[in-house]
């Protein structure tokens, strides 16, 4: 799942035409830059300032966009629970979208999701476009590299664990390109834990 550096608090990005609505991913990343799998380590670097980093990010948030795979793995997970905890209650009672290729509507059981398919950028722009708060991207390394890529991605906060995990899928190893970012905050945790939020240059 994915996570947040100290929270999420830039709804809005004013242009001289509209308002439009920001794309926020939060990951937990270990210092070689895996981003998959992070329930594998990142529960021994739990702290009550993540979780109040979180909560402040959901606040922030009206939509969730995910992957297939944070998708399915989010539906097992979070739908049972209802709103027995905050994560569980924002999850179930706010819209998602899932970007993929191989779902379709039928097999979306989860209250209040949409597929986005087909002209994927498309749909995303249109979403940025319409009215809300920030969109959130728990997870999702995949599409947050694609996001990034596509420049569709507004910031992105990082756990950056510290911990070398050795293997598994790394955040930008796909990436294929150049991408200045801006620092806009960094937070060093008691647990050893950096919390870093990072925003198009």
């Amino acid at each position: 799942m994915g996570g947040s550096a100290g929270g999420l608090n830039t709804g809005f990005r004013v242009t001289k035409e509209y308002v439009m609505r920001e794309i926020a991913a939060g990951l937990f990343m270990s210092l070689d830059g895996v981003a998959e799998r992070p329930d594998r380590w990142m529960g021994r670097y739990w702290s009550d300032e993540m979780t109040e980093g979180i909560n402040e990010s959901l606040a922030a948030s009206d939509a969730v966009l995910m992957g297939k795979d944070t998708y399915l793995a989010f539906e097992q997970l979070w739908k049972p629970q209802g709103d027995s905890n905050p994560m569980a209650a924002f999850l179930n009672g706010t819209h998602k979208y899932v970007v993929s290729s191989t779902l379709d509507e039928a097999t979306l059981t989860w209250p209040g999701t949409s597929l986005i398919t087909g002209d994927i950028a498309g749909e995303i722009t249109r979403l940025k476009e319409g009215p809300g708060k920030t969109i959130r991207v728990p997870g999702s390394p995949k599409l947050v590299q694609w996001l990034l890529a596509e420049g569709l991605l507004d910031e992105l906060a990082l756990n950056i664990m510290p911990l070398v995990a050795g293997e598994g899928t790394k955040l930008f190893e796909d990436i294929g390109k150049e991408i200045p970012l801006t620092l806009t905050r960094a937070n060093p945790l008691k647990t050893g834990v950096i919390g870093a939020v990072y925003t198009r240059a």
